[in-house]
């Protein structure tokens, strides 16, 4: 009896500690954070921001503004943005999926969902890329007007 039960302990570690899955996901991360790297230590370009700040004016709470920040690509390399964050989770950056060619225009798209959110906006994005000198902060406000207004 006791070889059968040291047998089916030592089998459950055994295939508890070989989880695949896990191991899958290990390495995605480890590329996924190489691919970054290499994207920031790509060869240096210039940018022209086209649209630094973009005012909204005046909306009412619930409404989504949207809108496209545009760059050029000034530099002889690639532009390659590794990341768009903004200020705040109500504001949604999306960075370009693949490299600005030189001379290329290239966009920052930005998504604001202004419910629950009364009153002056003023949200940033900062942008990360292989640019010298680097991204200007970018700006989204105006005035969302509450409902009960």
């Amino acid at each position: 009896m006791k070889p059968l039960y040291f047998y089916s302990i030592a089998f459950v570690i055994l295939f508890s500690s070989c989880d695949i899955r896990k191991n899958d996901k290990s390495l995605e991360k480890k590329s996924a954070t190489a691919s970054t790297k290499n994207n920031t230590e790509a060869p240096p370009t210039s940018v022209q921001i086209i649209d630094s700040v973009y005012d909204f004016k005046k909306i009412k709470e619930g409404d989504i503004v949207e809108f496209n920040y545009r760059f050029k690509n000034t530099g002889t390399n690639p532009l390659i943005v590794t990341e768009a964050q903004a200020s705040c989770g109500c504001t949604v950056p999306e960075k370009p999926q693949y490299p600005i060619t030189p001379g290329e225009i290239g966009f920052i798209k930005v998504k604001f969902n202004s419910d629950h959110r009364p009153g002056e906006a003023h949200k940033t994005i900062m942008v990360t890329s292989n640019a010298r000198p680097e991204f200007p902060v970018l700006l989204l406000k105006g005035t969302v007007i509450g409902k009960t207004e």
